[in-house]
């Protein structure tokens, strides 16, 4: 089946660039029915991702969401449901994603969780877990995760880091004057400091991995705040960065402001680029995870 499908938040016109390919053959059914008897959560479901149909489709691929898909916080851009989780973790989880990576044949498993204010360390623990089932299950496999700020808990960040992921993410989603409104419960300066500790960790031989993050355009931000907000990303030492534009799930979402052309992304990645970012992806459809085993081999960088 090969459908061409346009992506639009309800009340703004469609720029013509924002179309993709639905294409659902069989290895996209595989992937639907693999997650389904394993249980597990995908970001692609839970956030709408419009890059589900080639992931799942053509290369086999999925972010795996732990923790649950209930998440403590109601970010204004996001689809995952809000709400109170059900307490505790699933000790099962780690072996299931362990088992789907295996299945799958990946060779770079991308892992995210919904925020998880109601436990002590925020889930590190967990994450620490499955990226450990997942290694011993696939020892050939790159591991990366996407974690929350963890609310700036004590030894979150070493708990994760100690169970050695090829990557290391954080999203900072937007600028910081955008926080209140796009991520009531974040903190700019939070998320940044929790990059910034990874990539010391990093440059001290501490960790031997990549740090990332990304961004999402299209929120109201403007040219001199994004750029500005790159510079501060890439002093905390950051090295691969990812921009893409935001689509509006509902219309209880927040409006996108504008549409970001393609031009601009090209612009803004070879700023990126020239700040000293080992690698960026930027354009429209860019998500955290997209081309993520791109990533893996990109040198360290330091700031």
């Amino acid at each position: 089946m090969d459908t061409l499908v346009q992506l639009k938040p309800p009340s703004q016109p469609r720029p013509p660039w924002l179309r993709i390919r639905l294409r659902t053959p069989e290895r996209f059914h595989e992937v639907r029915r693999l997650v389904t008897t394993q249980r597990l959560h995908t970001v692609c479901e839970e956030a709408r991702c419009p890059n589900i149909y080639e992931c799942w489709g053509e290369h086999g691929t999925a972010t795996f969401m732990i923790l649950g898909d209930v998440c403590t916080r109601r970010c204004g851009f996001c689809a995952v449901t809000s709400g109170k989780p059900a307490p505790g973790v699933d000790d099962d989880e780690p072996r299931r994603v362990a088992e789907a990576v295996q299945v799958m044949g990946l060779r770079h498993a991308v892992i995210t969780s919904v925020d998880r204010d109601d436990l002590e360390d925020g889930g590190a623990e967990h994450f620490a877990h499955v990226i450990r089932a997942v290694r011993d299950r696939n020892p050939a496999t790159a591991v990366e995760v996407l974690t929350p700020d963890f609310r700036g808990a004590g030894a979150a960040l070493d708990v994760v880091l100690a169970a050695r992921p090829e990557v290391f993410s954080h999203n900072m989603e937007t600028v910081p004057r955008l926080y209140r409104e796009a991520r009531p419960g974040s903190e700019f300066t939070r998320s940044l400091a929790l990059l910034a500790g990874a990539a010391r960790r990093r440059d001290r031989g501490g960790y031997a991995g990549r740090v990332k993050t990304g961004l999402m355009l299209g929120l109201g931000e403007t040219d001199g705040e994004i750029r500005s907000t790159l510079a501060r990303v890439r002093d905390a030492g950051v090295e691969i960065l990812t921009l893409g534009q935001y689509l509006q799930p509902t219309r209880e979402h927040l409006a996108v402001e504008r549409w970001v052309h393609p031009d601009e992304f090209a612009a803004l990645r070879s700023f990126a680029l020239d700040l000293g970012f080992a690698h960026c992806e930027a354009g429209p459809l860019v998500r955290s995870s997209y081309h993520a085993h791109e990533h893996v081999g990109t040198p360290a960088a330091s700031a």
